[in-house]
């Protein structure tokens, strides 16, 4: 008999549940599991066809080793050897900190967790960090800022049909996260209105009420615009301010100098929309603003989450049963991803690596001196622009930072540039082509884990099949190499038994997942966090009672627009802007090897305004030139009206001539350390017809 395995997708950070059914023939397919309730049975086409990258033509099945310039297969023994020694020669020769290590928002609690004690136990870095620091980086530095606690979404999303109205500020969902958009139905369904503010009218905007499209990088000054008005109309929930919160008048001193004129020439959208916008907000008894990559990947993105934020305590709508700020985390496991002790500056737990009792208490489960572990080290983007300087070794679990980082040819070059680079992946990326070592490894219904989808609901992703010869674990893989690098304890391969370690680790943290075990997750189909011992039900709702900062009370922040890093102008008149499309998935490693989905997304385009279109003279299909300061990519023209006419976008998934982030800008955030992906300076031009262009880090190397 076939045995049925409920489990869940392995791409955005919904999470849906699925079942894998094997077939006689020995194929899993993907079926429906209608009782998960986030996604009710629905499931995108990246979930229906997660199976196909199992197939042994597609992914890894044998270590890579490079001869003689070539990639070749080799035995694990090798493989390993190569790796252990690659790191050992650079510690030794460079000390720890020359040792890099790059992980993923994909991997599972586990995994993240026994990437980041390995780093800081057996390499002894501080030079570990990874891919979710591109994605709610800013939303969780601003509700930290505001809250004490970072959870995407403070609430479940059950909760969003039967609110009032729900902001949707930069998520393109109908694309992103398609089964949630019977969320967005459901709300309108029930009498609520949605407001969605994107430079694009995309397949989500067509859902809205009303559709607001900024210049790309002013979010910040709609948001303050909005609040301004919520003060000079009287909006304001004197009472809520009072009661729960702190910093009301610096804010409101702030906000008063965006008026609302002022905020029409900024941002592009005019006065009578926004008063409609604020009216739709604040008549109902409960609202939420959901923000996602639009206005976080930005230099600015952490004052603009607080801005946001503001905007809803300043009106009562956080705190208070079916309202809040939410963040709409991407990747699928980006939540608790960073939890466990992958970023640069975090423990398990959610503790701060700068805390004495946090290290203190982290350190006694691992069984070292406090003292032994490292401190902060560089963020992502500063991590991959040290390579072949100051890091001189990566190893890199479960990313593609070639595809997927800004100021992409740069990264590549810092990666070529490197003394020694190990990647373990399902599939051969971009970035395990560069590699001296590829470790293939399985992927999720090879495998048991935890993942922590959007909601904060910590779920069990079930092992379905087994692996091919020649494929091991990432947990598998950190023992070996820990054993070789003379760390013979402390490293076990069996996730449950990490797991079990990770939830001492984390109690009495912020993200405090002590009370949650395997068990539960199978009985319970999941559990949020916190979740402090086992009688505890789970908690989610968040900040009912109190926030989670020392007095209870929430914290507004005093901010003030301030432009993007790098603004249009003569040179580059145009702003550029990037994301994703609904067939392909971040850095497309994965997605883009799956014939379905390459049928309905076969490549990348640049989308643009009928009006830009005929002043560089290109039609429908025909080739375009976008070029800034930091490169030049090249795709066929996309000619739509649902764009602003001094604004093009382009998705970000493919690399070669079409590599999106060529162009992006690197400028961080000075809080979240987050890249600006969503904006940034170019010119727009027929291909073959370039007038001199800079093609800068393109040749670099």
């Amino acid at each position: 008999m076939l045995t049925v395995t409920p489990t869940h997708c392995p791409y955005c950070s919904l999470q849906c549940g699925m079942n894998l059914v094997p077939t006689a023939s020995g194929v899993v397919e993907v079926e429906e599991r209608a009782g998960f309730p986030v996604n009710r049975g629905a499931l995108c086409g990246k979930g229906r066809t997660a199976a196909a990258v199992l197939a042994p033509g597609v992914r890894l099945t044998a270590p890579l080793v490079r001869r003689g310039g070539v990639l070749e297969p080799a035995s694990w023994d090798e493989a390993l050897g190569r790796v252990a020694e690659g790191l050992s020669r650079t510690r030794s020769a460079h000390g720890p900190d020359a040792c890099g290590v790059f992980g993923g928002g994909g991997l599972t609690n586990e995994k993240a967790y026994g990437l980041g004690k390995f780093a800081r136990v057996v390499l002894g870095t501080s030079q570990i960090d990874y891919n979710g620091r591109f994605c709610m980086s800013s939303a969780a530095a601003g509700q930290l800022a505001a809250f004490g606690l970072d959870r995407g979404l403070p609430f479940p999303l059950e909760d969003i049909p039967r609110t009032g109205c729900v902001v949707l500020v930069g998520s393109n969902m109908a694309e992103t996260m398609p089964p949630a958009v019977r969320y967005l139905n459901e709300l309108r369904e029930n009498g609520g209105t949605l407001v969605v503010i994107d430079p694009r009218r995309t397949r989500t905007a067509e859902l809205a009420d009303l559709h607001l499209a900024p210049r790309p990088g002013t979010d910040l000054a709609l948001a303050l615009g909005m609040l301004h008005l919520v003060v000079t109309e009287g909006r304001v929930d004197e009472e809520f301010v009072h009661a729960r919160t702190r910093g009301w008048e610096d804010a409101r001193a702030a906000v008063m100098a965006h008026w609302p004129e002022y905020v029409e020439r900024v941002t592009g959208v005019a006065v009578p929309q926004l008063r409609e916008a604020v009216r739709m907000f604040c008549e109902p008894e409960a609202a939420m603003v959901l923000t996602a990559r639009g206005p976080e990947q930005q230099s600015k993105g952490t004052d603009t989450v607080g801005a946001w934020i503001n905007l809803c305590l300043a009106t009562g709508r956080a705190g208070r049963p079916l309202s809040g700020y939410g963040c709409l985390t991407g990747q699928g496991n980006g939540q608790g991803g960073r939890e466990h002790g992958q970023k640069a500056d975090q423990l398990p737990g959610y503790r701060k690596l700068t805390d004495p009792a946090a290290r203190a208490h982290v350190a006694g489960v691992w069984g070292v001196d406090p003292d032994s572990l490292p401190g902060p080290g560089r963020s992502a983007y500063e991590l991959l622009d040290a390579l072949g300087r100051d890091v001189r070794a990566l190893l890199v679990m479960g990313s593609n930072p070639v595809v997927s980082a800004p100021r992409a040819a740069h990264v590549e070059g810092r990666l070529r540039s490197l003394d020694f680079l190990a990647v373990a992946d399902v599939v051969l990326s971009e970035t395990a082509a560069l590699a001296d070592v590829v470790l293939p490894v399985t992927q999720w219904a090879e495998e048991t884990g935890t993942v922590t989808s959007l909601e904060g609901r910590v779920l069990l992703r079930r092992r379905a099949v087994t692996p091919p010869d020649g494929v091991r674990s990432d947990l598998g893989v950190l023992r070996e190499l820990a054993g070789r690098l003379g760390v013979e304890k402390g490293f076990p391969a069996d996730p449950e038994e990490v797991f079990e370690e990770l939830r001492r680790a984390s109690e009495g943290g912020a993200a405090d997942y002590a009370g949650i075990s395997y068990r539960r997750l199978v009985e319970e189909d999941g559990v949020f966090w916190p979740c402090p011992e086992e009688e505890h039900p789970g908690t989610p709702r968040l900040f009912l009672e109190r926030f989670a900062t020392e007095d209870g009370r929430a914290r507004f922040v005093a901010v003030s627009h301030r432009a993007a890093a790098e603004e249009p102008d003569a040179e580059f008149p145009v702003h550029l802007t990037t994301g994703r499309v609904v067939s392909q998935y971040q850095s497309g490693a994965q997605t883009r090897r799956v014939a379905e989905l390459n049928a309905a997304a076969p490549g990348p385009f640049v989308e643009l305004h009928p009006r830009l279109a005929a002043r560089i003279g290109v039609a429908e299909g025909e080739p375009v030139a976008v070029v800034s300061r930091r490169g030049r990519a090249e795709a066929p023209a996309r000619i739509t009206a649902g764009i602003r006419p001094d604004t093009v976008f382009m998705p970000f998934h493919w690399p070669g001539a079409g590599r999106a982030n060529n162009l992006t800008n690197p400028a961080l955030d000075p809080t979240s350390r987050m890249p600006e992906f969503k904006v940034c300076a170019v010119r727009v031009e027929a291909a073959g017809t370039d007038s001199g262009d800079r093609p800068g880090d393109v040749v670099q190397v």
